[in-house]
Order: structure tokens, then C-alpha cells, then sequence
């Protein structure tokens, strides 16, 4: 098949285009408004950008009244946001705090989940998850769409503070993904769990490519 987003038809009962990008990191987001109010939401069009420094992005479209979501103006207002991993004991937690709900509702009690301290910024993170990120907002590049959620915040933070649960380093001082289960968005209302994992090393001997690959950052200083 073939089709030309926003001007010839698909011609499928539903919309492959998120199908065509896949598996997508969950960026489950913690950030407090101004007023202090805790914010929780998922957002699957998040990564990471490169990691000396590191530095992640989550994508947030507007709400179905056209409006701009809390995560992304509580993220410019304070400079501040969390990531938390989403897992598969956290599933229906991270779907539960996916609603659109009114600012002043807390997704920390609407998701169910328990609120642990930060060390270096003042959004919470979620106790229940075994990976965390905090990070301090860079910039906002803002993408117009079409429609009333087309258009899209590209949020930008630098990772100052990472928490790892012990439980899940392995013996050789790795993370153990298969026993963290992460969950990833496919297309539609489709989500995947990485329970397996491969190696693959390239050939030769660029141990400075090696090491960028797996995302060593400089010695600290």
C-alpha cells in the first residue's frame, strides 16, 4: 500500500502510522505545577538524545479542547520533570494516569501509586518504579498540526539524577531488563513487554565507538 499522510486516503479501517515505529519507550512523567499540585502522565513519543551530558525528550499533543497539557507548562513553569520507567506490574497504573483529567487532580492517587522524594528536583517520582530520572527542562521546540491535537510540545530535559533499584543489577553490573519487564507502545491501543534481550557487538576494535554505543558518559571530573 501506500498513502500520503493528510492527503490521500489509507483505506484501513484504522491509522498504521504508529504501527510503523515500534516498539516506543514510555516516558512516564512526574511534574508539580506552581502551585504544588503533582502531575502524572505517560507519553510514548519520548527517548533518549544523546548521553554526554544526557538528555531525554517527550513529545505531548494538545488536549482534545486544543489545549496545551499540563506536563509540558508545569515542566517550562518550574524547570523541572521526572521520568519513571513503566512496567508491567505498572501497566494499569500508568494507563489509569493516561486520562485527561482537570489540572488540580493528582494522577499520583488517580494512578494508585506511592510518591518517593527526588534528590535534586522537587517533582516526585513513583516509588513503585524501579528506574528513575530527574531532570532539569531545557527547551521546548513547539511543532503546528493539523486539527485540534495536532500540534505538539517537543520537551527537552537534561538528566541530573538517575536511581536504579539494586535488585535489578546483575552480577556483571548491568541492568536486568528482562526482569524489569518495561513496557513499549505499538499502534492502536497496543502495548509489548520486553521480556528477552540479544547482544550483537560490531566488529573491529573502536573501543571509542564501543563505548559511545553503550553510552558512557566522561569520567566525572
Amino acid at each position: 500500500m501506500y498513502y500520503e499522510p493528510g492527503r490521500t486516503r489509507h483505506g484501513l479501517a484504522h491509522d498504521p502510522f504508529k504501527s510503523c515505529v515500534v516498539p516506543r519507550p514510555i516516558g512516564w512523567i512526574s511534574t508539580l505545577s506552581l502551585e504544588g499540585i503533582s502531575n502524572l502522565a505517560p507519553y510514548s513519543q519520548f527517548q533518549n538524545l544523546t548521553f554526554d551530558p544526557p538528555y531525554v525528550m517527550f513529545a505531548a499533543n494538545q488536549t482534545t479542547f486544543g489545549k496545551r497539557k499540563d506536563t509540558p507548562m508545569n515542566a517550562e513553569q518550574t524547570g523541572e520533570f521526572v521520568y519513571n520507567m513503566a512496567t508491567w506490574d505498572l501497566r494499569d497504573a500508568m494507563n489509569r494516569s493516561a486520562q485527561e483529567t482537570a489540572p488540580d487532580v493528582d494522577e499520583f492517587d488517580l494512578a494508585g501509586v506511592t510518591k518517593a522524594p527526588s534528590k535534586q528536583v522537587k517533582p516526585f517520582r513513583v516509588a513503585e518504579s524501579p528506574i528513575h530520572m530527574e531532570c532539569r527542562y531545557h527547551q521546548t521546540l513547539r511543532l503546528p498540526g493539523a486539527g485540534t491535537m495536532g500540534t505538539v510540545d517537543i520537551i527537552i530535559g537534561q538528566v541530573v539524577a538517575v536511581h536504579i533499584r539494586d535488585e535489578f543489577i546483575d552480577e556483571h553490573g548491568k541492568i536486568d531488563i528482562p526482569r524489569i519487564k518495561p513496557i513499549g507502545r505499538l499502534g492502536y491501543y497496543d502495548y509489548t513487554v520486553v521480556d528477552n534481550r540479544f547482544e550483537m557487538i560490531i566488529p573491529g576494535d573502536n573501543k571509542d565507538l564501543s563505548s559511545g554505543l553503550e553510552g558512557a558518559a566522561a569520567p566525572c571530573r
